[in-house]
């Protein structure tokens, strides 16, 4: 399994690196042998990536980023041939058709591997967000995480909702967060989001894999999310 970070010096300033962390922990614990390769604007991205990932970051660094990735290609060679990708918060926007930066509220075009577009919100959502997310099992289970974003977002017909919110803002205040488009995920929380939600981190997992994993068990990942919902609430 190879996992790929993306862009640390523009979209790594809020921690989540440790969603990388996560998914090569959870797949060391099952026996497997992962490789995560770090990609700095400039670097080609690896093109046998199974999972590829993007974190959060400032106006200009979104701005930045999707000029580079565009100007590479590998990404969206990447989901057509059925790699997994998963985002959160600035990176979430830019996998999006359109989003806003800046006092003028400037139009950016987005990678357009979600349905979504983003325009400044009337207040900027800072805080715990708790929400349902119905897994690929049907079970409901739980996510959490941080917000902070002056970005709206709103989904087109093309993509679904990831988490009904209970606590926070999400998306839109419209009762939900993040957004899924096959194999391609993006949610607004922090956390890092892959620590606080270990069925979500082995979801993106199973959908590069195209495979069921076995469950883990694991004491401490229980306590933090207990004590996480618990805060949240």
């Amino acid at each position: 399994m190879h996992v790929v970070l993306l862009y640390q010096s523009l979209l790594g300033i809020y921690g989540d690196r440790g969603n990388a962390t996560v998914l090569i922990k959870r797949l060391a614990w099952r026996g497997y042998d992962p490789v995560l390769s770090v990609v700095e604007p400039g670097d080609p991205l690896p093109t046998d990536g199974d999972v590829y990932l993007l974190g959060g970051g400032e106006d200009a660094a979104q701005i930045s980023a999707v000029k580079a990735l565009k100007a590479d290609g590998t990404i969206y060679r990447a989901v057509e041939r059925g790699a997994a990708v998963f985002a959160v918060c600035a990176g979430y926007q830019i996998l999006g058709n359109s989003f806003t930066v800046g006092d003028n509220d400037t139009v950016t075009a987005g990678l357009g591997l979600l349905d979504v577009t983003t325009t400044r919100g009337p207040r900027r959502a800072v805080g715990e967000l708790l929400g349902h997310w119905i897994g690929h099992d049907g079970e409901d289970q739980w996510l959490t995480g941080f917000e902070n974003h002056g970005g709206y977002t709103r989904l087109g017909p093309d993509a679904r909702p990831v988490t009904r919110v209970e606590v926070g803002v999400g998306n839109c205040g419209d009762g939900t967060d993040g957004a899924q488009q096959g194999n391609v995920i993006a949610i607004y929380p922090h956390g890092p989001a892959l620590a606080r939600n270990p069925a979500l981190a082995d979801h993106v997992l199973e959908l590069a894999l195209k495979t069921e994993l076995p469950k883990l068990d694991r004491p401490e990942v229980t306590e933090l999310r207990r004590q996480r919902i618990a805060a949240a609430r």
